[in-house]
């Protein structure tokens, strides 16, 4: 890519990311550092919830400029708004939302997210999401014997739900610039092979999913480099990171976070490779969450020790600047 072709993205001050849904909750982990803030809340019955699926809220600043971007919305709503609630994360300053991929364990919240946005501001919000993402899928899993059906995005229900629709296979940005989709990313690590299990109808033929959709979001900080956030990373996490670093001209990485796709027996070979590519690509910070998987997260701890923050629901993540 030449530089002619390289983001025109601006850089933050300070960045600040809320997990509004992990697959992980943990009441007792509540010990703070200037980057990882867990949430204070009063125990029962204030309760953060769980599942299996992802939303962050993001806060991104520049001088006194301000922006605050949904990305993902988790699987349950009742469990999203209760989370947004407990933690006061105001989400009717979401100015717009992006999309990692068309899974259901990211985007059965946004319908009702989207309602409430909107109303909020009697105005449609900006949903950035790559075409793809509207695809019927499925998963055949070997040992359930046959396909099963998942649900699929409904582009007239996101209308009518205050949805301003983009849909783009570029990166895009965000935030007035502070914040850039990847758009589709190239895939060039070998042994980032996707998920055979997944299959997608493409042209009327079901085929292994090659999840063109899948994205990620990245911020450039002042003097620290690269944020990269992933949903699930279907297109491998390595891959994601080293397109993010490709885009914008900037090898540094300061923080990794979100889904890497490492769980379970399918991905167990390809976890040891993804820690010594993370490894050479060295970010001050790394954070798996969501799909990574428990063996790979214990992984990632024992062997990127100064660099691993154990993720649970409702921490915020504080990078750049301090106030």
């Amino acid at each position: 890519m030449s530089d002619t072709n390289k983001l025109d993205i601006r850089e933050a001050d300070r960045l600040e990311i809320t997990v509004l849904m992990d697959n992980y909750t943990d009441i007792f982990q509540i010990e703070s550092t200037d980057v990882c803030k867990r949430p204070q809340l009063p125990y029962f019955p204030q309760i953060l919830f769980a599942e299996h699926g992802f939303s962050c809220l993001i806060k991104v600043c520049a001088g006194n400029e301000e922006h605050t971007v949904l990305m993902d919305a988790a699987v349950t709503p009742a469990c999203l708004f209760s989370n947004a609630k407990l933690l006061k994360a105001d989400l009717g300053r979401i100015e717009a939302v992006a999309l990692s991929h068309g899974h259901p364990d990211h985007f059965l919240g946004l319908a009702e997210l989207l309602k409430h946005v909107s109303e909020k501001q009697n105005k449609e919000i900006p949903l950035i999401l790559h075409p793809d993402a509207f695809l019927e899928r499925r998963f055949n899993i070997p040992v359930i014997g046959h396909p099963a059906m998942i649900p699929a995005l409904d582009e007239d229900v996101l209308k009518g739900s205050g949805a301003d629709i983009v849909k783009s296979k570029k990166a895009f940005p965000i935030a007035d610039s502070l914040i850039h989709t990847t758009g589709e990313i190239e895939r060039k690590i070998p042994f980032e092979k996707g998920f055979p299990w997944a299959e997608a109808n493409i042209n009327g033929n079901w085929i292994t999913d090659p999840f063109r959709d899948d994205q990620g979001l990245v911020i450039k900080l002042k003097g620290k480099g690269l944020v990269v956030i992933s949903g699930c990373a279907h297109a491998g996490i390595i891959n994601t990171v080293e397109y993010a670093k490709k885009i914008t001209g900037t090898d540094k990485v300061h923080a990794v976070l979100g889904g890497f796709h490492l769980t379970g027996r399918l991905f167990d070979p390809i976890i040891q490779p993804t820690i010594d590519e993370m490894k050479r690509i060295g970010p001050d910070h790394i954070v798996p969450m969501h799909c990574t998987g428990w063996k790979a997260i214990n992984q990632f701890a024992e062997e990127m020790p100064e660099q691993f923050l154990l993720n649970t629901v409702g921490t915020t993540y504080v990078f750049g600047e301090s106030l």
